[in-house]
């Protein structure tokens, strides 16, 4: 099952924007998941699974180097601007 992540990190201590490009050069390891970065978040697509064992494992990755807050969207389904009604492109 495809699936959509939007996340946004917040890392809660001094040099919190290398903490959230790092988390974000982490994910985008990953080859078999689509990552989309704007100023305000950032989008994960690919497999369910994979997205979620990712999203598992990096996280905890942040939280035991330091103090952060996740705010997380998931969509069973991929929620690409490609995928978009026409309308809304």
């Amino acid at each position: 099952m495809q699936a959509t992540v939007e996340i946004s990190m917040y890392a809660l201590e001094d040099g919190y924007e290398q903490k959230v490009i790092d988390f974000i050069q982490r994910v985008k390891r990953n080859k078999n998941i689509r990552v989309e970065v704007n100023g305000l978040s950032t989008q994960l697509f690919g497999e369910y699974d994979e997205l979620m064992d990712l999203l598992k494992n990096e996280m905890r990755s942040s939280f035991e180097n330091g103090k952060a807050v996740f705010l997380v969207k998931l969509a069973g389904s991929e929620l690409t601007k490609e995928k978009l009604p026409d309308v809304l492109k």
